[in-house]
């Protein structure tokens, strides 16, 4: 069952649509208003598992995403007025080419009919588009943007994987199941400009190590090109089931003058937002909270119709601690597109230095079911008998243990007289004592009936 999770995924996105597209061009404000959500079941599944001989196993993980009509709040045949995030990256991407090559560009824009801001509907933003663009501007900067065919911002994550991942099997050392040993065999990645920063740290961020401690937990996001960290915040109980919650800090998107240690993400510029340029083909996009939650207050003032809340835009993993099993989570990203106006490229117009927010997403998922009631029996119901049995049968030897003293005494005091009925009793409670001790150390021994899927591989 760990080969196929059974556990229902869903992945909501939201959409942000400018309503003033054209006040911007004019370097007006952006405005704001959150579309959606539109909602996809996430059914993902491993393949080329391959077990080495070094205590690892190595697979990869599918995802197939289908839209939920009944779950969203609008269709993908909705159109939605959002930045022309092929030409608006580009044009930043050139800025500092030569003036012949940007006005080579804005002439081929303009026989293109491209503009700053486009009105597509979601499939095509999600799944992909055609567009002459993206010919045009190879030809004129080969490998600025090294890919052909259609452009969209998901279309590398459906029917896809995330990477050869090589883990830990635990079956020497418990202590290190789950923990990644390399990423499409790579010990740390070269994306970022310290050596920290590029570690490989953490799990694949399904499972984690049994026996937690209530301080963090670590894993390799290949979305995020990078290892995060989440800290523990509070205990609780899911469906009944003891929990350790973990979040993000605040210094999971801060720059490095804020947090020197992120100082290796750079180039930065406000905290709370990540560049991911180095892994995104150079493109001009950040990686934040939604709604710029606990981010500097600079990037949520400059633009209209962002509300940042705790409730509804922090992320969170809730695991069980005895088996480091997520029991429910929501991670949380927004995608953000950094956009201005760029001299020789008229149609970038007035536009003032701004970092848009594109759409923002949440992937949760939760236990449920029969593999909860067998999650709940097995590691949270027969443990609570145990503990009650081990008391009522400690309750129960301790009058025994007293009363075989008492006979005892008894026959020493008789011996002369041969009461059979004393040490017939002795007998009997001690006999009993004994069967009493070793029912509670079988009732001890007892371990969980059933494979949990989520105990090993």
């Amino acid at each position: 069952m760990w080969k196929d999770i059974p556990v229902p995924f869903y992945m909501a996105v939201h959409f942000f649509e400018v309503l003033n597209p054209k006040e911007v061009l004019q370097g007006a404000k952006p405005v704001l208003s959150q579309r959606g959500p539109y909602v996809y079941r996430s059914f993902r599944y491993k393949t080329n598992i391959t077990f080495h001989d070094n205590d690892t196993v190595s697979f990869l993980e599918y995802r197939k995403l289908f839209f939920q009509p009944d779950l969203s709040n609008g269709t993908e045949d909705e159109y939605i007025i959002v930045p022309n995030i092929l030409m608006m990256g580009a044009a930043v991407m050139m800025e500092n080419l030569p003036n012949f090559v940007k006005l080579l560009l804005s002439g081929a824009l303009a026989g293109l009919k491209q503009e700053a801001f486009m009105n597509r509907t979601v499939g095509e933003i999600m799944w992909g588009y055609e567009d002459p663009l993206i010919d045009t501007i190879n030809m004129l900067v080969p490998g600025l943007i090294p890919f052909k065919g259609k452009f969209g911002l998901f279309i590398e994550l459906n029917n896809s994987n995330s990477g050869l991942f090589t883990v830990n099997t635990g079956m020497k050392n418990i202590s290190r199941v789950h923990m990644v040993d390399s990423w499409n065999g790579l010990k740390k990645v070269n994306y970022w400009r310290s050596s920290e920063c590029n570690m490989i740290n953490g799990t694949a961020g399904e499972m984690w190590p049994p026996f937690m401690s209530p301080t963090s937990l670590e894993f390799y996001s290949p979305d995020a090109c990078r290892s995060m960290t989440l800290v523990y915040e509070r205990s609780g109980k899911f469906e009944g089931v003891p929990t350790y919650r973990f979040v993000a800090p605040k210094t999971l998107f801060a720059n490095g003058t804020d947090y020197p240690p992120n100082e290796g993400f750079c180039p930065c510029m406000q905290s709370g937002i990540q560049n991911v340029s180095t892994c995104r083909l150079n493109a001009p996009i950040f990686i934040s909270h939604p709604h710029f939650y606990n981010a500097d207050p600079a990037l949520v003032n400059a633009v209209e119709g962002l509300h940042p809340s705790k409730d509804q835009h922090a992320l969170f993993l809730d695991v069980h601690p005895m088996t480091g099993i997520p029991m429910n989570c929501s991670i949380k990203l927004q995608l953000n597109l950094y956009i201005k106006q760029v001299s020789g490229i008229i149609q970038t117009g007035k536009i003032k230095p701004v970092v848009l927010p594109l759409l923002w997403f949440a992937e949760s998922g939760s236990i449920e079911g029969s593999v909860l009631k067998q999650f709940y029996t097995n590691l949270v119901l027969i443990p609570s008998l145990l503990d009650y049995l081990q008391y009522i049968f400690l309750g129960l030897s301790v009058p025994l243990i007293i009363s075989a003293a008492v006979l005892m005494a008894m026959s020493q005091g008789h011996r002369h007289c041969g009461c059979f009925s004393i040490q017939t009793g002795l007998r009997f409670s001690l006999k009993l004592t004994w069967f009493l001790c070793q029912l509670l150390q079988r009732a001890l021994e007892v371990k969980p009936s059933g494979p949990l899927w989520i105990w090993s591989y």
